[in-house]
């Protein structure tokens, strides 16, 4: 039985379970925490070797395709913050606020921003594998592999032996995702009930109706002006081989393999993919743009704010670049709201509601968040390169997902 038809079958299990005998089966929610500690505890040790590796191993004079797909990132980003913008004008939704996040601290302006972004560079390298910093990883991996360029190739055997290694582990732990999303789904049914999730139905709608225009129809558009043919058998490739597993997973990071072997089923070249997966993992974040931008807009609907074009322009802009600064951890775009509230005026103290009400929508938000960041990965990857194949005369020949 495929991996996708066992999630499924732990969904179901763990709604039923909540739903029928909550308190005769809760100690099944240990298999979530389990679940998401692995996955935690693994995903920046795979970066730092994943990325270390590729670039170590890396020779002078190939060709690669990371202008294109890092230009890709930017645009697909940007162009999610817009539809998510223009979106939130046509069906504008208004919150009932209530009491805020307690305990959380945003950030108070884009130079915190930028200063944080800077810190996290520049963090130890043991610190930033701690604490799941992946900024920092990134930086120090690059840094690391550039050092090792001209290393003996045992050593660099030795690195690929051990990125080979983790990647392994990391697959490893996803074959436990069945029995870990029965736990997780159990515990956010039997916490938050299915009737606060009914509650916000329409700003769900709206986040979630986002996001799937930005995934069938954004992207194939960026795709086919690529690779100037259709492009849905690519794209619909990409979510059910990727996206489906970052949906549950819920990380961008602990879905790196999944995208890595994706990659090399579709035949692209391992020196591009193996840079540009890991990098869109951080910084590729279509998902956290449309949360960010819908979000900040339900607030100044709710409150009453007038909105010009340029300044939701601006927005567009801001969310696209506060996603790509935006954690790595569950629900960590949601902290970037103060910050684009912000901009019309809004009190820290009124925009910590929202970003109450987006930890209440979380599991749904950041599960359709993730599937749309980590397939957009794997599918601009693809895309660049089969540009450079289109070029070259060759024959490009996607096949349908399995």
């Amino acid at each position: 039985m495929s991996l996708v038809k066992q999630i499924m079958i732990g969904l179901i299990v763990g709604i039923i379970l909540a739903l029928t005998i909550p308190q005769a089966a809760k100690p099944v929610v240990i298999f979530g925490s389990l679940f998401v500690g692995a996955l935690k505890a693994i995903a920046p040790v795979l970066v730092l070797f994943l990325v270390m590796s590729a670039i170590a191993q890396h020779k002078a004079g190939q060709q690669t395709n990371m202008k294109s797909i890092i230009i890709l990132y930017l645009l697909g980003t940007f162009l999610a913050g817009l539809t998510a913008v223009l979106a939130s004008f046509i069906f504008p939704v208004e919150l009932t606020l209530g009491k805020g996040a307690e305990g959380v601290t945003p950030p108070s302006g884009v130079a915190e921003v930028l200063k944080t972004l800077l810190m996290n560079i520049v963090d130890n390298p043991f610190n930033a594998l701690v604490n799941a910093n992946y900024v920092g990883i990134l930086t120090w991996a690059v840094l690391l592999g550039l050092a090792l360029r001209k290393a003996q190739d045992t050593t660099k055997t030795m690195i690929s032996n051990f990125s080979d290694a983790i990647a392994k582990l990391v697959t490893w732990v996803i074959k436990f995702a069945p029995l870990g999303i029965l736990g997780l789904v159990f515990e956010s049914i039997t916490v938050n009930g299915l009737d606060t999730l009914l509650s916000y139905g329409k700003l769900l709608g709206v986040l979630i109706g986002c996001m799937i225009f930005v995934a069938l129809v954004v992207n194939p558009a960026i795709v086919y002006f690529m690779i100037k043919q259709n492009p849905y058998s690519l794209v619909f490739r990409c979510l059910k081989e990727s996206g489906i597993t970052a949906f549950f997973t819920r990380s961008s990071a602990s879905n790196i393999p999944v995208n890595m072997k994706l990659c090399e089923n579709l035949g692209l070249d391992k020196d591009s993919y193996s840079i540009s997966i890991p990098l869109g993992a951080t910084i590729n974040m279509a998902g956290a743009a449309v949360t960010i931008s819908v979000l900040t807009l339900a607030a100044v609907h709710t409150l009453g704010i007038d909105v010009d074009l340029p300044t939701a322009i601006i927005l567009s802009v801001l969310s696209a670049v506060c996603a790509c600064g935006a954690s790595g951890v569950a629900g960590g775009s949601l902290l970037l709201i103060p910050l684009a509230c912000s901009l019309f005026g809004i009190s820290g103290d009124v925009a910590m509601q929202v970003v109450g009400v987006g930890f209440i929508i979380g599991v749904l938000q950041d599960s359709f968040e993730t599937a749309l960041n980590s397939s957009t990965d794997a599918l601009f990857t693809a895309a660049a390169e089969y540009k450079e194949w289109r070029k070259e005369g060759k024959t490009i020949k996607i096949k349908k997902a399995a």
